[in-house]
């Protein structure tokens, strides 16, 4: 395929982006004016996704100016972040950090945590207030360009979030305190913090209340949408068609785990995949348009932090000094890979290998089998590709006139997005970027998808805080803990080794 040819095809998949109109001071969401998540009478639905922003309680002022940027060139109708939003390495948790869920947390040593006294408890106690005004902060540095402009906004989780010292549900609730939020408060049992399995899964859907569907707070900008709740970050929200007559497809947040206790990555809980593959189902049998007996499920797009292991099909073998070439994580290391071209949209680029679970969880078993067109997670600061891999079921379509060709779906759509914020390792500054994902009515389950990079909403970054993705293990802060898979040479080892002495 020729340079041109390449660039056709990418502006083909390009969402036009127009500004925000001068003086119109409603909300730039058009769902937030409508106090639902729907399509437009243009047709169009956009979500923004903002990864890995990753940053300590003083938010660098150029993440902000990225976000703010995205949303006056887009105006999307919701934002997702998608997990890692707190550095919970940062050192202003020095106190309360901890590597693990199952390990203590830095101010509790084995003595303290034997003896329980009240005064090492008071001191943990002042610990965790000052964690939660800090991850508050950060909340706030990042949702305030979203509240200035009236555009709701969900969150997942990461494997970085809760090293803060809380724990996901702790951090959701913070979240809740800010306008936009549409995180569902839980449905059942206590509500207190640190309870995370108190929400109701979609279980055997028999009513409304069963499946978790819960109505949104007047705070979220979306008091009339209806969301199906699961576990923190782990929920899914309808979006209905113009009419508002029936869902078209489903926005799913899930939490994809943090870190495995065998070593590597984690997996989602087992309540989140049992929600995972019941939610599409649900989410029909509450539609407007139940006796639709042809059309079983809504099809749904899944939203998560960690990449599956079946990212590894958009790629393929190559010589370890081939062009491009990068080294698999874990399981597939001492094996290099780079894009396969004939899978992968032009403009797709492979920074660094895939971090995935080293388990297959059966997530992607689940995709395939439960009407699930797309999945974008993040992660992988460096890599930004999108591709289709084949799927092996038939897929009903939401609304005959709503998809050219309804029943038989070509594949899965695949997203990796890189960072958006400028506190963590990542591709050079300029690159650092949102993603839109922008849906048509007349095929919703073909969005299309482009990256709105610092360097061309911005320009050039101010700060100097952001550092490139390095080379050698010896380039990231020794608190972040993340394995940047490059293996240092005997060349760099010495060089290292000269500048200690």
């Amino acid at each position: 395929m020729t340079e041109l040819q390449n660039a056709a095809k990418a502006a083909a998949t390009r969402p036009r982006i127009q500004p925000a109109e001068e003086g119109d001071d409603r909300p730039l969401s058009v769902s937030a004016r409508l106090g639902r998540l729907q399509f437009h009478q243009s047709g169009k639905f956009r979500v923004l996704q903002l990864a890995d922003i990753q940053d300590g309680p003083k938010v660098s002022k150029d993440t902000v100016k990225l976000i703010e940027a995205s949303l006056d060139a887009t105006r999307p109708d919701i934002v997702i972040f998608t997990g890692n939003q707190i550095a919970g390495y940062d050192p202003a948790y020095a106190q309360t950090t901890r590597k693990r869920r199952w390990s203590a947390a830095a101010g509790i040593s084995s003595k303290t945590a034997s003896s329980k006294s009240s005064e090492a408890s008071e001191r943990f106690e002042a610990a965790l207030e000052r964690t939660c005004a800090s991850v508050r902060a950060t909340v706030e540095q990042l949702v305030r360009p979203l509240a200035d402009r009236g555009i709701p906004w969900a969150v997942t989780f990461g494997n970085h979030d809760f090293q803060c010292g809380l724990s996901n549900a702790e951090i959701e609730i913070i979240c809740r305190e800010f306008p936009g939020c549409v995180n569902p408060e839980p449905t059942g049992g206590e509500s207190g913090l640190g309870d995370a399995n108190s929400a109701n899964s979609v279980g055997s859907m028999d009513s409304a209340e069963d499946a978790g569907f819960v109505q949104l707070r007047a705070e979220s900008y979306l008091p009339n949408q209806r969301v199906f709740a699961c576990e923190p970050g782990t929920f899914a929200l309808p979006v209905a068609d113009v009419d508002h007559t029936m869902s078209v497809l489903g926005l799913v947040l899930l939490d994809s785990g943090d870190y495995a206790r065998s070593g590597g990555y984690g997996s989602p809980s087992a309540e989140a995949l049992r929600f995972l593959a019941e939610v599409p189902k649900a989410m029909r049998a509450q539609s407007q348009e139940i006796g639709r007996s042809q059309e079983p499920a809504v099809p749904c797009m899944v939203f998560q932090h960690f990449p599956v292991q079946q990212y590894y099909q958009l790629l393929k073998p190559a010589a370890a000094n081939a062009a491009r070439a990068i080294e698999g994580y874990r399981n597939f290391a001492g094996k290099h890979y780079v894009l396969d071209e004939e899978k992968t949209l032009p403009g797709s680029y492979l920074g660094e290998g895939v971090s995935c679970p080293d388990a297959d969880s059966g997530e992607f078993a689940i995709l395939e089998q439960h009407d699930y067109f797309a999945i974008s997670a993040g992660h992988d600061h460096r890599n930004a590709f999108v591709g289709t891999v084949p799927v092996s079921r038939e897929m009903a379509s939401a609304d005959a006139q709503t998809a050219a060709s309804p029943g038989k779906v070509g594949g899965l759509m695949m997203i990796a997005s890189p960072t958006s914020g400028f506190g963590s390792y990542g591709p050079v500054p300029q690159k650092r970027a949102a993603r839109l994902i922008e849906f048509d009515i007349r095929h919703p389950y073909e969005p299309r998808t482009q990256l709105l990079e610092y360097g061309e909403l911005v320009g050039k970054p101010s700060a100097g805080k952001a550092y490139a993705y390095g080379m050698t293990s010896e380039s990231k802060p020794e608190s972040e803990g993340v394995d940047l898979l490059h293996r240092p040479t005997w060349w760099s080892k010495l060089l290292t080794w000269l500048r200690k002495k």
